[in-house]
C-alpha cells in the first residue's frame, strides 16, 4: 500500500525541442508516472555548461504527479532525455482543487481507492 500521507507534485522539465518533450511526456503518462504533462513551448534558457554561459532555445514542460512516483519518473525522464544533465524539478503542492488534487492521485494510483 502507498503512503498516504503522500502529496502531490508538479514537476518542471525541459528538452531540446517539442517532439522530445511529447516522447518523453507520453511515456510518463503511459507508465502512469504522471496524471498530465503540460508542453509549454519554446522558451529561451541561459545557463553555465562547459566552463561557459549557454543561450539556447528549448521547450518547458511540467508533469502533474503524486511524491511517491517521482524517482521513478525522474530515472524515466533521465533514460529518454537527450542531454547529459535534464532539468527535472519537482515543487510541492500545498493546495488547489481538492478534485483535481484526487484526480492526479487517481491516476497515478490506479489499482488503488482513493
Amino acid at each position: 500500500m502507498e503512503d498516504l500521507d503522500m502529496s502531490p507534485v508538479v514537476v518542471y522539465m525541459t528538452a531540446v525541442d517539442a517532439d522530445e518533450a511529447g516522447r518523453i511526456g507520453r511515456e510518463l503518462v503511459t507508465r502512469r508516472l504522471a496524471a498530465c504533462v503540460n508542453i509549454l513551448g519554446p522558451i529561451r534558457s541561459l545557463y553555465w555548461w562547459d566552463g561557459k554561459v549557454q543561450d539556447e532555445g528549448e521547450i518547458a514542460f511540467i508533469a502533474k504527479t503524486w511524491e511517491d512516483r517521482l524517482d521513478e519518473l525522474t530515472r524515466t525522464v533521465r533514460e529518454l532525455h537527450s542531454y547529459d544533465e535534464p532539468c527535472v524539478v519537482a515543487v510541492p503542492v500545498t493546495g488547489g482543487s481538492p478534485s483535481f488534487i484526487d484526480w492526479i492521485r487517481g491516476e497515478t494510483h490506479p489499482d488503488e481507492s482513493v
